[in-house]
């Protein structure tokens, strides 16, 4: 039983170490945090209104379809790491397949970009 319980020490130690961490960084935020943010902490930062204003206000939609395209063409990018890893065990195939997909990327970039959706007027 003795030597089935020290195959389990090291867990034991990281377990007590991970717990003890978070309870420290825990009451440090506690301890040190601002009680009264400054206001520009609480102003209007990335959505373009105020975060604690009324909920039923009108806000702009120009916001959300940027951030939603540059969600996409982030996504669609990150597709290129894995390609370019296994880019010599690929082959022609490969390659122009690849091709085909940033045409089609660039296609659609260039719509964008004529319709003015990554305008901000």
């Amino acid at each position: 039983m003795d030597e089935y319980l020290r195959e389990y020490l090291p867990i034991m130690i990281f377990l007590t170490m991970a717990i003890g961490l978070g309870l420290i960084l825990i009451l440090a935020a506690a301890v040190i945090a601002v009680r009264a943010p400054d206001p520009e902490k609480v102003s209007a930062y990335e959505c373009g209104f105020n975060a604690f204003d009324d909920a039923r206000m009108k806000f702009d939609v120009r916001f959300y379809l940027v951030s939603i395209l540059f969600i996409i063409f982030d996504l669609e990018i990150a597709f290129l790491f894995p390609w370019a890893v296994a880019f010599k065990d690929l082959g022609d195939v490969g390659f122009w397949s690849m091709m085909v997909f940033l045409g089609v990327l660039t296609v659609g970039f260039a719509y964008e970009w004529k319709k003015g959706a990554l305008e901000w007027q």
